[in-house]
């Protein structure tokens, strides 16, 4: 079962809630006090509920946002881009504290969430929405390009097929899908187990 299939079968149940907003305090710990300074990142890792669970528990990480970049649709749904044909992928648009957090130290964070060999998808999710990448700007390119080289070397450059692409728009998902594994942590973990993240995760990476 895809995450598609299993949005299937909670949507109807789900569509009746709020999420709160991303918590803030969550990620920051009282030894390093925020220092009001906000940078942005944007990262494709296949289900955006996983990319943006992961991000959220990364101190100095202020808010993880679930949502598409890199298509041809504004403003596009989750039903559009999971058809096919919009060109988005799924994506997650993280904000954190630069004094707390580089942005380098995010890009060598992310590759360790992400099966960069797959290029059709990632674990269970598989179709071109799913697809990977790092959206960088172009003060971000060199350090995202640099911590890429260094995660190919591990695993082996010709595996590696994660791009690093220009940055683009990034379209916020609907509301449901905001904080999902936060706030639905049974069915994410279902959902997470069916799929074999972790197993595939260690095969790549190791432990």
């Amino acid at each position: 079962m895809s995450r598609r299939a299993f949005c299937s079968l909670v949507i109807l149940a789900l569509a009746a809630c709020s999420p709160g907003a991303p918590a803030e305090s969550a990620a920051l710990g009282p030894q390093t006090p925020d220092s009001g300074r906000r940078e942005v990142a944007v990262f494709a890792g296949g289900c955006f509920w996983s990319v943006e669970a992961n991000f959220e528990q990364i101190p100095g990480v202020v808010a993880a946002v679930s949502g598409f970049a890199g298509g041809r649709v504004a403003n596009p749904t989750y039903d559009q881009v999971v058809r096919g044909g919009t060109g988005h992928l799924e994506a997650v648009q993280v904000t954190f504290d630069p004094a707390r957090i580089s942005y380098r130290q995010l890009v060598d964070r992310f590759w360790r969430t992400i099966d960069p060999t797959d290029p059709d998808g990632q674990f269970c999710d598989q179709g071109a929405s799913y697809a990977t990448a790092v959206f960088a700007s172009a003060a971000q390119k060199p350090a995202a390009e640099a911590s890429r080289s260094v995660a190919a070397a591990r695993i082996g450059a010709a595996r590696f097929v994660t791009p690093v692409r220009d940055a683009v728009r990034f379209w916020p998902a609907e509301a449901y899908h905001q904080d999902f594994a936060r706030l639905n942590p049974a069915r994410y973990a279902g959902y997470s187990r069916f799929c074999g993240r972790a197993a595939r995760l260690r095969a790549v990476w190791g432990e």
